[in-house]
């Protein structure tokens, strides 16, 4: 190998001693950076970005004393009322009504029916509460309903009426029907306006009565 050769070989390269050069510059400005001390002001701007939380204890809640006890006491029972109600009367049915096929039939009228009142009880009647009899006609017109004549309609309707002093029918109920709706109402209808009664009697004074009435709507040739 020639002497001209190996000149070349060695020449030192520009760029590789560029590179080394910034490479050694910049690990010993890493170094520099490093070792370089805090200061006051770094430290206390590093605590207050990073605060450590405080811990708090939770003293237990203090022990409550048992409740009083309660003595409960049975309460006092009011007394109870005797309650005295009037020996029921016997009942006695009143004749059936049955109207005809042309109109008006009137009731035969009997006597007025007088009630014995209980032995407790002292001179006129004057109770509210309305007695049950069996009661007299005054008068007792009956029709039988056109509709139910077309249609052949018969049966027996029996009635709770409730009878003031007067004799008038103050309350109609159908304790029975007749299994005919339309009977059932005109029974109910006609006797409320225009049946009158013997009022019942205790004592000899008119009182309040309750009293069954059968009422029959019956063909003629049925």
């Amino acid at each position: 190998m020639s002497s001209a050769s190996l000149a070349v070989a060695r020449r030192p390269d520009p760029a590789r001693i560029a590179a080394l050069s910034a490479a050694i510059a910049l690990n010993l400005a890493v170094i520099a950076i490093a070792t370089r001390p805090i200061t006051p002001a770094q430290l206390a701007a590093a605590r207050q970005l990073t605060p450590v939380p405080l811990i708090h204890l939770i003293d237990p809640p203090a022990k409550l004393p048992p409740p009083p006890v309660i003595e409960l006491k049975p309460l006092p029972h009011p007394p109870v009322p005797v309650m005295t109600h009037p020996r029921p009367m016997p009942i006695a049915t009143p004749p059936v009504v049955t109207p005809s096929t042309e109109g008006h039939v009137a009731a035969p009228l009997t006597s007025t029916p007088t009630l014995n009142p209980p032995s407790t009880v002292q001179g006129p009647a004057t109770t509210a509460i309305p007695i049950e009899a069996s009661l007299a006609y005054r008068s007792a017109p009956l029709q039988f309903p056109a509709q139910a004549l077309r249609q052949h309609m018969q049966g027996t309707v029996l009635l709770r009426v409730l009878v003031d002093e007067n004799g008038k029918p103050v309350d109609v109920q159908i304790e029975h029907g007749s299994g005919y709706a339309l009977l059932d109402r005109s029974a109910r209808e006609q006797v409320l306006a225009s049946w009158r009664f013997q009022p019942a009697l205790v004592n000899g004074h008119a009182v309040r009565a309750w009293a069954r009435v059968p009422v029959s709507f019956a063909l003629r040739g049925q």
